[in-house]
């Protein structure tokens, strides 16, 4: 108790299954991004790049949720979602620039809206433990 105040683990309970979730984006996005990268960057380098920023994004998420690193979650979840919302706007105006998805496209579509709401969710788990 700190200041007559219960304080927890951001990566307690709850913030477990952030742990769970940004890991597995982790693995999903940097996964396509290797591959995609790989095999055809020439196609949509952009497109592939930001994908694997994302992937480092949702790393960085993974590690400073598991540790309890509020403030690093904090500026990394605002780069999460500042970059689903340029992103999916982006891709929505000029769909030419993004010939192939990426894992913030269109907010997340192909990740069924997953990476518009995590960012949200995240940001009240860590805002409203404090």
């Amino acid at each position: 108790m700190a200041g007559g105040r219960v304080t927890t683990s951001i990566g307690t309970g709850p913030g477990r299954a952030l742990v769970a979730v940004y890991g597995l984006f982790a693995l999903a996005a940097g996964a396509r991004a290797a591959v995609q990268i790989a095999g055809r960057f020439g196609e949509a380098p952009l497109a592939y790049s930001l994908s694997a920023f994302a992937a480092v994004v949702y790393i960085v998420l993974s590690v400073a949720l598991f540790r309890g690193a509020r403030g690093l979650a904090l500026v990394a979840l605002g780069i999460e979602l500042a970059g689903v919302l340029v992103i999916g706007t982006a891709s929505l105006l000029d769909p030419a620039a993004f010939p192939d998805e990426t894992v913030w496209s269109a907010y997340g579509k192909g990740y069924l809206f997953i990476p518009l709401v995590l960012p949200v969710v995240g940001l009240y788990w860590l805002l409203r433990r404090r």
